[in-house]
């Protein structure tokens, strides 16, 4: 069965023209971009997504982007998402990986996720994709089985080296932040920092 795509939640927003220009964010979100995974954590009102649309347009990377909402909690709706995000960057990144997520017998996520990573690995540009509001995902509304927290982790594990992450979210998300910390693998951007 295959999930409907509403192609605003794809949508990059634009960046605001009152806003004050912080460039020593947007340095460090351009220094980050060798590491996997960019955190930006802060509560409601920090302009976690009005940094990230002051930083897209001087990025030497491609950038794409997902707003997440609750109903992404569905991993198939999830995953759905986040390859229609990078099919905007090719058409043909995620087609393996989303024909198998189409299927009436869902194929365990770690094999959707692994063809997934090839087709990622295949593409020969350097970029970046937006995961936008990432609180709303919430283990605990789903089978553990098939949390978007452990199949996003694993994706994080065997990222390759051309793709970087980007989270904005109010609270941390359930990723295995002290081990990407300990790999040197994260930047990380709190409220602090936006303040």
């Amino acid at each position: 069965m295959s999930t409907p795509i509403l192609a605003t939640k794809l949508y990059i927003p634009p960046p605001r023209t009152d806003l004050v220009l912080r460039r020593r964010l947007t340095e460090r979100l351009k220094k980050g971009l060798h590491r996997k995974l960019t955190l930006i954590s802060a509560p409601v009102g920090y302009g976690k997504t009005t940094m990230l649309s002051e930083w897209i347009p001087q990025s030497e990377r491609c950038v794409t982007w997902v707003s997440l909402d609750e109903g992404d909690n569905d991993p198939v709706r999830f995953w759905t998402y986040f390859i229609a995000a990078l099919q905007l960057l090719d058409v043909e990144i995620g087609r393996k990986a989303l024909a198998l997520l189409r299927t009436p017998l869902l194929s365990p996520i770690e094999e959707v996720l692994t063809i997934l990573l090839n087709e990622i690995a295949a593409f020969r540009d350097n970029f970046a994709l937006v995961l936008d509001d990432y609180h709303v995902i919430d283990a605990k509304l789903v089978d553990a089985s098939t949390s978007v927290d452990d199949a996003l982790a694993f994706l994080l594990e065997h990222l390759p080296p051309q793709m970087h992450l980007v989270i904005t979210t109010r609270e941390d998300p359930n990723l295995p932040l002290s081990r990407l910390r300990a790999r040197d693998q994260l930047t990380e951007l709190r409220a602090a920092d936006l303040r």
